[in-house]
């Protein structure tokens, strides 16, 4: 496969968030294929506790879990909360992608 042919898998890839559900979630089509999960400490906290990511492995390689995590911290960034980083895969994104350090709180087993 030529490298400037796309993935098919990435054809009907998408993000959004599930409120509801407390985490955003990729989707292929109809399916979900990955999410982040956080948690609120209190209501009306203005804080994201994001505490677990995964995108199924028949995905892997493709970014996804960047993509997912971007779409997330980005969306946090525009509601003008704070960002506090459980997952091991947030706090790595966090640490290579310096454009949301003024809206991150490190716990303190990760400074």
């Amino acid at each position: 496969m030529s490298t400037d042919t796309p993935d098919p898998r990435l054809a009907n890839i998408t993000v959004n968030h599930a409120p509801d559900r407390h985490r955003y979630e990729l989707r292929d089509g109809d399916t979900v294929i990955g999410f982040t999960q956080y948690r609120t400490r209190t209501s009306g906290d203005t804080r994201r506790v994001f505490v677990h990511t995964e995108v199924d492995p028949t995905y892997g390689g493709l970014g996804l879990a960047a993509r997912l995590v971007e779409f997330a911290l980005d969306d946090v960034a525009a509601t003008g909360e704070r960002i506090v980083p459980l997952c091991p895969y947030v706090a790595k994104y966090l640490r290579t992608h310096h454009n949301y350090d003024h809206l991150v709180d490190w716990p303190e087993t990760q400074k």
